[in-house]
């Protein structure tokens, strides 16, 4: 196994050489970034228009994970589906859809990372660096055409063109803070002020914050595909919505009833107060924040797809074999008050006893389970029978 982990493999082809630290202050911030490319090939294993092509002509090809857009088309740019998939099934026609796309429509396959292996890989590195999810929507859009006008996305994203070239325009000025999908847009927004113009080319990248308006139009005698990786940061609300949930079940004060019945009196809304007080007070509290911690952690181990280290005939460690943690594995570990680790993955808990964790941190830096003590080997097969390990 190569020393590059996935999340700093990813990082490179993402962003090139930004350093860390300024591509974490770029995502804490409204400013959008171009990257020139410096290899045209450098995306040329992440994904072709002949992957496309294959995809097509499969039965996985079904809305609504394939949809076109036309910007052209008077109200919505989406194209109805009936345009493009079988009468009453959910499959694509492709002789239709063929024809559709001749005619100017844009061809998006949303999530295909769930499908194509290496653009897998590359959200799952991106996922290690971010810890959250991350998720890869294709855009093939036929020569001068344009698939969607002016918008703004309500999570972050990086643009990977891959092929012929894209011209953006992209707008400085945000008309919402921080977005999210609860955030108004009902084609009411217009751009402010002048845009930049942005000429995308086979392995640039482009950063657009949440938010920043922006479109893009492929160049005429060329047609245009390009990766949107969308960065699914959760919003604070919508993290606090689950937890309350959590909350309630346990803290009578979130089952307090709203007073409803004392509403058409003048103190009505101070018995309200009187109530949404200690809540207010206990969604302040350390612990709080902690499990809001732990469930954003918990959610990226649990809801991607494992990638697990393992195969369908991977054999079994044996004790002289350098073991490491599988590196697409999502998980995190989390101290116990009476000794050992919870291991929290995408199959739930492990709990780990003291020994288990030194065995385990061990692994983590690489390490044979015969040199680790004895039964080492037994908690080793035991983590690489889930797929937890690789060798390395």
């Amino acid at each position: 196994m190569s020393d590059t982990t996935l999340a700093e493999a990813a990082w490179r082809l993402g962003f090139g050489d930004l350093p860390v630290d300024e591509g974490i202050a770029l995502r804490e911030g409204t400013t959008w970034r171009h990257f020139p490319a410096p290899d045209p090939a450098r995306y040329a294993g992440l994904l072709s228009i002949a992957d496309l092509d294959a995809f097509l002509r499969t039965d996985a090809a079904r809305t609504p994970r394939i949809s076109m857009a036309d910007g052209g088309r008077k109200g919505s740019a989406a194209v109805p589906p009936e345009e493009f998939i079988e009468e009453g099934g959910a499959r694509v026609d492709l002789p239709r859809l063929l024809g559709r796309f001749d005619a100017g429509a844009t061809l998006v396959v949303s999530q295909f990372h769930e499908l194509h292996a290496p653009l897998a890989r590359f959200c799952r590195g991106l996922e290690k660096a971010f810890l959250h999810g991350v998720q890869a929507n294709i855009y093939l859009t036929p020569p001068g055409a344009q698939g969607f006008r002016v918008h703004f996305d309500t999570h972050d994203v990086l643009v990977m063109q891959i092929a012929g070239r894209k011209s953006w325009r992209v707008w400085d000025r945000l008309p919402f803070a921080a977005p999210t999908r609860l955030t108004p847009w009902a084609n009411s927004h217009e751009p402010e002020g002048d845009p930049h113009d942005v000429l995308m080319a086979p392995g640039d990248a482009l950063y657009l914050p949440r938010g920043a308006m922006h479109d893009a139009a492929a160049q005429r005698g060329e047609a245009s595909l390009h990766v949107t990786v969308g960065l699914l940061e959760p919003s604070m609300g919508e993290m606090l919505r689950n937890l309350i949930d959590t909350l309630e079940a346990g803290d009578a004060s979130f089952r307090a009833s709203v007073p409803s019945w004392r509403l058409g009196e003048p103190d009505g809304v101070a018995a309200v107060q009187a109530r949404l007080g200690p809540l207010l007070a206990r969604l302040g509290a350390p612990d709080v924040a902690e499990r809001l911690a732990m469930a954003t952690l918990d959610r990226v181990a649990q809801d991607r797809l494992s990638l697990a280290g393992r195969g369908l005939m991977t054999p079994p460690p044996g004790p002289e074999e350098r073991l490491r943690l599988a590196d697409a594995m999502h998980h995190h570990l989390v101290p116990l008050p009476e000794g050992g680790a919870a291991l929290r993955w995408y199959g739930g808990v492990q709990r780990l006893s003291a020994d288990e964790l030194g065995w385990l941190m061990a692994i983590e830096e690489g390490a044979a389970p015969g040199a680790l003590g004895e039964d080492a080997l037994a908690f080793a097969r035991r983590l690489g029978a889930l797929g937890l390990l690789e060798r390395g």
